[in-house]
């Protein structure tokens, strides 16, 4: 307690300085425990179940002939179909069980209580193997999931039952609606359990043998082995590593694949044969469930994450030159103390006490900075982004923070206390005046902590330039559209248990409703939401087009209504567009883009007029292309522009959601307002699904870039403002070591002019080195990044020139007023100095 009393007196004796050093570590700390948050939840969390550690993923390797239907869960790669997941869980080897899961919409009512959200399809493995206990009633089992199409029961997720259901206990053997499909609530998931991939968050589990009564527009997948869509984890045997159980189950695999799959492929070259014969399953640690988010965000979230230890280094250096120069200028107490008998063992833990006081204050009002930053991200997030995360200061990372923070005190403040305690410490009780021995190794660690924070806002400033200008050609992209005055929205009458003509009246009944909205000026919809990641494809056969094994043609696809192109402004090339008359019974007809023009050898406006069809659906050209479009794009801003083509979604046998644009020429927020009381008046059951602008959705879509250019440019400009402080901090403290010295040379001559110079010189020096080596390291991180830049090289000249500039401008900057005040030096004053 005596030593804390004493680093708190040291500390309030300057309190400027504390509290300079308190913000810097505060935003080093803050910053870094912010990500440190958002990394740990993505990338290390476990799920919250029985031994994580023993779960393993398992992954199918290509080719998938037939038709596949992923989700965020994981790459199409991954997916397995039904029967072969029956097949693996019935012999499951090394492993104690293997369970399948899918992800699916749901609309879900409950004593009149109806609402949008998310469902799991489970097999009756999925809870035992994962081990877990149900918060009420029980949880679905195998006996739930034996007969397809036969068990209507459902377990609601804890988040759901407390949040929608005020945790009524009662709810048991009661019935919940679950996309028309009344099924009896037989128990509640634990607290905290959200499903086993991150990023979903399902309301209710269903038994996976129920897809088609849930999905009632699915392809019914359970006999065919040439659907893929369920995705597969297991869980270890005791004592059976991975590779003993996954060498067991690739042999019961690979003799399933041969038996009974290959006699099943038609239409396949040789080549393709052997590698589906040679198929094997791959297995990945399960501990984080299976998510297609842990792959996407590893770079962003580490580029970040090593971006903001750069900034926290430089914080850090700030304060062991603080804690230098206060050691120098406590090197008298320090003499006379240990002259009376203080080790150093006791001088230093003195020392580092100081230094641990400052950090524990940086942590702490580093909780604040982390608050401001998870804030940030949060309104950068799309909403059902944020709901996913918690942008909280959670237990773990307040431990995070308090050890960042004492390794930062202790770490940092060991060479100042070595130093302020160096055994010479009687040579300053013997002189009073003067340098004491060591003092020009103390300047040279001053000076190399200085130039290493120049060369890390180096670093970073190139980093943050590459991707402020990635996502200034981002937002410069041409869409092919225009997306101004444009609102959309999605209705899913199928959850609702609509019957195909009935969803089909209700869309026509809605378009008119929504046409005759003040101020609108065009009404569609389209099957495929446009720019939010869906793809639809289809093999396709075109006029003139030679077709063949292992030649690519794959096409994306649309189902639209009829002035679709021109409420969203995208311009026909040649042709028409799809008009009312062109529904079930009429002629069929597409309009394709002209990356599919290309792709099928249509040159273009000869496009019009030939005939085409899809592989799966049609033996013979059944489909007249009736239009030709630019490059409009599909599912991703940053993706080229995929051949498409368009067909009427009223041609369509049955259509269970619809997302509608709607442009008008008022107010925005108005027709958004507008727009749930008209989906009400034709059905009160009917929810409203992401309703916002299409420039909402097209920065939603862009969303990663956004969050890494800002916060990447933020954390630069604070590791640049905290480097010319710490720049500053040093000369100032240089010239004032060197007061004498001045004073003598402007004595000798010296002019104020020269001794500027001199200490610019230094200034001058110090930028030259780190700036070299920050730009050979800013091209290094560059080259690694990327995979994330769009439309930026990682070794951009005008980037990397604009930065050096800049960063050159604040170094001068910082050390004009030191340099100032060097020569304004008394050469009579200096003289007495001391």
């Amino acid at each position: 307690m005596r030593t804390l009393k004493n680093s708190f007196r040291t500390l309030a004796k300057s309190p400027f300085v504390t509290t300079v050093a308190v913000l810097s570590l505060a935003l080093g700390i803050g910053a870094n425990t912010a990500i440190f948050s958002l990394f740990d939840q993505v990338l290390m969390q476990a799920i919250p179940v029985e031994q994580p550690d023993r779960l393993v993923n398992l992954k199918a390797q290509r080719p998938n002939p037939g038709s596949q239907s992923c989700n965020q869960s994981g790459d199409c790669a991954e997916i397995f179909s039904y029967p072969m997941f029956r097949d693996l869980e019935r012999q499951s080897g090394g492993f104690s069980g293997i369970a399948g899961h899918r992800l699916f919409a749901a609309n879900l009512a409950h004593v009149n209580q109806t609402m949008n959200g998310q469902g799991s399809l489970v097999s009756g493995s999925y809870f035992p193997v994962l081990g877990l206990r149900p918060a009420l009633g029980r949880l679905l089992g195998p006996a739930d999931d034996r007969i397809v199409g036969e068990h209507f029961v459902a377990v609601l997720s804890h988040h759901y039952w407390a949040n929608r259901l005020g945790a009524d206990p009662a709810v048991l053997n009661q019935t919940i609606v679950v996309n028309g499909k009344s099924m009896t609530i037989v128990g509640v998931a634990p607290r905290g359990f959200v499903g086993t991939t991150f990023g979903g968050r399902p309301d209710v589990f269903v038994p996976i043998s129920m897809r088609s009564q849930v999905e009632a527009f699915s392809i019914n997948g359970f006999d065919n082995r040439r659907s893929y869509w369920v995705y597969v984890f297991g869980r270890l045997a005791p004592g059976v590593t991975v590779e003993q159980a996954g060498a067991e189950l690739n042999t019961v695999y690979s003799g399933i694949v041969n038996e009974v799959e290959v006699p099943l492929q038609e239409g396949m070259s040789d080549q393709t044969l052997e590698r589906f014969k040679a198929k094997q399953i791959t297995f990945a640690p399960g501990r984080r469930g299976q998510s297609s988010i842990h792959g996407e965000a590893r770079a962003p979230l580490t580029l970040l994450f090593a971006i903001t230890t750069v900034v926290l280094l430089i914080a850090c250096a700030n304060i062991a030159n603080l804690l230098l120069a206060q050691g120098a200028n406590r090197g008298q107490e320090m003499a006379v103390r240990g002259s009376l008998g203080a080790s150093r063992y006791q001088l230093m833990s003195q020392l580092l006490a100081d230094s641990c006081v400052l950090a524990l204050m940086g942590g702490a009002a580093s909780l604040l900075v982390a608050r401001w930053t998870l804030s940030i991200v949060g309104s950068i997030l799309p909403a059902e982004a944020a709901a996913t995360l918690a942008l909280d200061v959670r237990p773990g990372v307040l431990l995070f923070a308090a050890a960042v923070s004492v390794a930062t005190g202790f770490l940092f403040g060991m060479y100042p206390a070595l130093h302020s305690t160096r055994p010479d410490l009687m040579t300053l009780v013997r002189s009073g005046t003067g340098q004491a021995s060591g003092a020009r190794a103390a300047a040279r660690f001053r000076s190399s902590l200085v130039t290493a924070q120049i060369g890390l806002s180096m670093t970073l400033l190139i980093t943050a330039g590459l991707f402020v200008k990635s996502l200034s050609k981002v937002s410069r992209v041409d869409l092919g559209l225009n997306t101004e005055n444009v609102v959309s929205f999605t209705i899913s009458p199928r959850m609702n248990g609509y019957e195909p003509a009935e969803s089909q009246n209700l869309f026509a009944r809605l378009e008119e409703e929504l046409a005759a909205m003040p101020g609108v000026t065009g009404v569609s919809a389209s099957v495929v939401p446009l720019l939010v990641g869906s793809n639809w494809g289809t093999d396709v056969s075109v006029e003139g087009f030679e077709s063949g094994p292992d030649i690519d043609d794959n096409s994306r696809r649309n189902f639209v209504g009829a002035a679709y192109f021109n409420t969203l402004g995208i311009p026909l090339v040649a042709g028409r567009e799809f008009t009312q008359s062109d529904v079930a019974g009429a002629p069929r007809v597409a309009v394709v883009n002209d990356v599919f023009a290309r792709k099928f050898g249509l040159n273009g406006r000869d496009a019009i007029g030939k005939w085409m069809s899809e592989n799966d659906m049609a033996s013979e050209l059944d489909i007249e292309i009736v239009g030709l479009i630019g490059e409009a794009k599909y599912s991703e801003v940053k993706q080229e522009t995929p051949p498409v083509f368009y067909t009427p979604y009223r041609q369509r046998e049955s259509t269970g959601d619809l997302t509608f644009y709607v442009r008008t020429s008022i107010d925005l927020d108005a027709v958004m307002a507008e727009i749930p009381r008209v989906v009400s008046g034709l059905d009160a059951r009917l929810p409203v699904e992401d309703l916002m602008t299409l420039e909402q959705t097209v920065s939603e879509n862009v969303m990663m870039d956004r969050l890494i250019s800002s916060l990447s440019a933020s954390f630069a400009a604070v590791a640049t403002a905290l480097a010319a402080i710490g720049l500053y901090g040093v000369l100032a403290y240089t010239v004032a070591l060197r007061t004498r010295e001045i004073g003598l040379r402007m004595a000798l001559g010296a002019t104020s002019g020269k001794v500027r110079g001199m200490v610019l010189w230094q200034v001058g020096r110090m930028t030259i080195i780190g700036g070299v080596l920050g730009i050979a390291a800013g091209l290094g991180l560059g080259r690694a990044t990327r995979s994330l830049l769009y439309g930026a090289e990682g070794t951009d000249p005008l980037v990397i020139g604009a930065v050096a500039i800049l960063l050159t401008i604040v170094a001068l900057g910082a050390g004009y007023i030191p340099a100032l005040r060097a020569s304004r030096v008394d050469p009579m004053g200096a003289l007495r100095y001391e």
